[in-house]
């Protein structure tokens, strides 16, 4: 009496194949379909995304206020300088007067080194920039 059935074919399990319109996954019993080999490059480029998006938001306080501020330090930092050049030419004409004018002398060079001073500083923060960025994109 034992009877031997015939079984069925052994079904692959439901996957999701599809988004429908409603905004669920439709289930049907086609088999999964294998990977391709771009899974790395597109986890790559999601954990890159990703990285970018969460420093981003690190740093989303450097906004307005930060690039007024940066504004104001290159500003600074050419100011003093030349106020020191002009007050040091002030003197120096009041204690030894000459044909020439130290205030205008040392007011330019001040302004100059003032000026070199304001563009070394732009390089190093333009250069630490572009590091911080090559390295996120790595």
């Amino acid at each position: 009496m034992d009877e031997e059935r015939p079984q069925a074919p052994a079904m692959a399990p439901p996957v999701p194949a599809a988004v429908g319109s409603s905004g669920r996954a439709t289930i049907t019993n086609e088999p999964a379909v294998e990977r391709s080999t771009d899974a790395p490059d597109f986890t790559a480029q999601v954990g890159t995304r990703a990285a970018r998006k969460l420093k981003a938001r690190r740093h989303a306080s450097q906004g307005v206020w930060f690039g007024l501020g940066m504004i104001g330090l290159v500003g600074w930092s050419v100011v003093v300088p030349t106020l020191l050049g002009a007050a040091l030419g002030l003197w120096l004409d009041e204690k030894h007067p000459g044909a020439h004018s130290w205030t205008l002398a040392l007011l330019v060079a001040g302004l100059t080194i003032g000026c070199l001073n304001a563009w070394h500083w732009v390089a190093k923060e333009d250069k630490a920039m572009r590091d911080e960025q090559e390295a996120d994109d790595e």
